[in-house]
């Protein structure tokens, strides 16, 4: 029988959830028997649509063209989310096994809206949506057998204010094992862990319970393909597409821009005109001028952001030019400038009233972790494999994300042109 490989993507899996992971007995299994990356750098900025499709493509963002989670917009608060597998410009791993004549099944997978994949039901981020019927969003999108087999089956998960796509996503995934062949490759993505991670932080109590879920359901995974016959020959990859960090401070960047004479609202704190205008990437943030072909007014942001590093109050410990980014991370974007702060710091993009830095009440909710940041700071993500083409024991203590499409090919045999790949994970003979 021809050797399968099922990905299990933990979104926000951090390099410090190991330690736990190594209690947890599906996945230790699998770390006792195979290979892992312990510090898996993302691309940047590290936010999930574009980690994910990095992961597909073995490219960087400014490659891909998935630079954000969403398509940013000045005029349009409520911009739509990369969902369409159509604006991705480079080669998936989903279409070089289509041209091995290989099958696909992907669940829950960011930016494959209408994709070319045989068994797929896609995350798709509504804006706004609030009612009793996700399907408007899913039809068109996904694959009509699957919509048609499971959607009036498992949908109960995905409306109503305790709505939870991760239980849609596993429900639908152990069904899909149930009643079809396994496919040759298999996505499953999960979202609750990043969730907790935004909610609660970086390692605590409720991130440790999120983390035995998990465990949980990669042992039904398990025992799912155990039943059909098929767990000794399958691959298994678990992996993040970033980390998260905790947050020390959260900066209204535009209300400085606002102060400094860089925008102008109206008395209801609405868009004017602007200058220079910031976008949140959560932990870094664009500024995007609004002619970049004014050398004296570019002169004049780059110097006022030069000040603002200078400034320790401000805590912006990284400034890269349009140009720098491309050189140094691949990124390239509709931006001027790119920002982070030294100590970890949350951007946002409001507009409204005068403080730089945002207060918060007692019991009021706040973000308290997140990602988006460089690759190299921590928490970095982690992968990890185990299977008949996996070797044992192989330990690599830092590398990165470009490496997982290629790797994935390999352990499928396949070959993605170009695509280098972690060594020693994958046996030679694979």
């Amino acid at each position: 029988m021809k050797n399968k490989l099922v990905v299990f993507m933990l979104d926000a899996l951090c390099t410090s959830d190991l330690a736990k992971m190594k209690e947890l007995d599906n996945f230790k299994y699998l770390l006792d028997n195979g290979s892992l990356v312990k510090h898996l750098e993302p691309v940047y900025p590290s936010l999930t649509y574009p980690c994910h499709v990095s992961i597909l493509t073995g490219t960087t963002p400014g490659s891909h063209k998935i630079v954000h989670n969403i398509i940013l917009d000045i005029e349009d608060n409520n911009a739509p989310w990369y969902n369409q597998y159509s604006d991705i410009e480079d080669e998936t791993i989903f279409d070089v096994a289509n041209k091995y004549g290989l099958e696909c099944a992907s669940f829950t997978w960011p930016v494959t809206g209408k994709a070319p994949i045989k068994y797929n039901i896609p995350m798709i981020v509504p804006i706004g949506f609030s009612g009793e019927d996700p399907m408007p969003f899913l039809k068109d999108n996904a694959s009509d057998e699957m919509l048609d087999r499971y959607f009036w089956k498992h949908k109960r998960y995905m409306v109503g204010k305790n709505r939870n796509l991760d239980a849609f996503t596993m429900n639908v995934a152990i069904d899909f094992l149930e009643d079809y062949d396994q496919p040759d490759l298999l996505l499953i993505k999960m979202c609750d862990l990043d969730s907790v991670k935004h909610q609660y932080g970086v390692n605590n109590e409720h991130v440790d319970e999120q983390l035995l879920k998990h465990n949980r359901e990669l042992g039904t995974i398990f025992e799912a393909l155990k039943r059909k016959g098929t767990f000794d020959n399958t691959n298994f990859v678990v992996l993040g597409d970033h980390g998260q960090s905790d947050i020390e401070k959260h900066i209204n960047f535009n209300v400085l821009l606002k102060q400094n004479g860089f925008i102008k609202v109206d008395e209801n704190n609405e868009l004017v005109d602007y200058d220079a205008y910031c976008f949140s990437a959560s932990l870094s943030a664009w500024i995007k001028l609004k002619n970049p072909e004014d050398k004296d007014m570019y002169d004049k942001v780059y110097n006022f952001l030069k000040k603002c590093k200078e400034d320790p109050n401000l805590n912006i410990g990284y400034l890269f030019t349009k140009e720098e980014a491309k050189e140094k991370f691949g990124l390239e974007g509709d931006f001027d400038f790119v920002i982070e702060g030294d100590k970890v710091m949350n951007f946002k993009s409001d507009l409204e009233g005068n403080d730089i830095f945002e207060k918060h009440l007692d019991g009021q909710d706040r973000l308290m972790a997140s990602h988006g940041h460089l690759p190299f700071r921590d928490e970095t993500t982690t992968f990890f494999a185990c299977g008949p083409d996996i070797k044992k024991g192989t330990f690599i203590e830092r590398d990165s994300m470009l490496k997982v499409a290629g790797t994935l090919a390999k352990i499928m045999k396949m070959e993605m042109k170009g695509k280098e790949i972690f060594e020693g994970v994958v046996l030679d003979e694979a």
